[in-house]
């Protein structure tokens, strides 16, 4: 496909994935980041410690700190997970995993 052709693209039919069982539309090719980002969601995740609002920084998969849990897989970075139609995206706390003592 040439620019021109891309200049006329639009995108494919809206689906619907879950966020903490809140329903959100989304559009092929955007990641879970962008999904989130587009319903006015900035912050997913928060810091082991402290509590600290976590959400995209890098966007490119660098820094984690997009984490989230996506159909029961912790630690995805959202910035790199392309949403699927059903998806069941969790807000995680840390890395999403128990602590050991």
């Amino acid at each position: 496909m040439n620019p021109l052709e891309l200049a006329g693209a639009r995108p494919g039919p809206a689906f619907t994935v879950t966020l903490d069982g809140r329903a959100i539309e989304a559009l092929p090719g955007q990641t879970v980041a962008a999904v989130l980002w587009s319903a006015g969601i900035t912050s997913w995740r928060s810091t082991r410690s402290g509590g600290s609002p976590r959400g995209v920084f890098c966007g490119i998969g660098v820094c984690f700190d997009c984490l989230i849990t996506v159909n029961d897989r912790p630690n995805q970075r959202a910035c790199l997970v392309p949403a699927r139609s059903g998806d069941v995206i969790l807000t995680q706390e840390g890395t999403g995993h128990d602590e050991l003592g």
